[in-house]
């Protein structure tokens, strides 16, 4: 169950803390994560910085802009959780005709 890339340079980048003792929560988001990149067909990269405290997650678009669609500051929520709140943005992004290429997460 890999992640394919169909669109260039569109992904999901997971940012997290590089001294996170929170490593199943990583595991969460990223699970989370995995599962809205391949109903999109884009990749995803991690990556971390010793000076976060929380995870984050962007959808960078083709032209290396990078929107925030989930942060999980002070939240406790499990997989399907996450996965919805990063869908319900992705969702919304959709509309707009400048990431129409996330059209694709409307269709069931």
């Amino acid at each position: 169950m890999g992640v394919r890339i169909i669109f260039s340079n569109e992904k999901f980048l997971i940012c997290a803390s590089r001294f996170s003792r929170r490593r199943n929560r990583l595991k969460t988001v990223g699970r989370a994560v995995v599962r809205v990149a391949e109903r999109l067909g884009v990749d995803i990269e991690v990556y971390s910085r010793k000076n976060i405290l929380s995870i984050f997650v962007y959808y960078m678009n083709g032209n290396n802009e990078e929107i925030p669609v989930y942060c999980d500051w002070g939240k406790t929520l499990n997989e399907e959780d996450v996965y919805h709140a990063i869908r319900s943005v992705i969702y919304a992004l959709s509309f707009h005709p400048r990431y129409e290429v996330l059209q694709t997460i409307r269709k069931r």
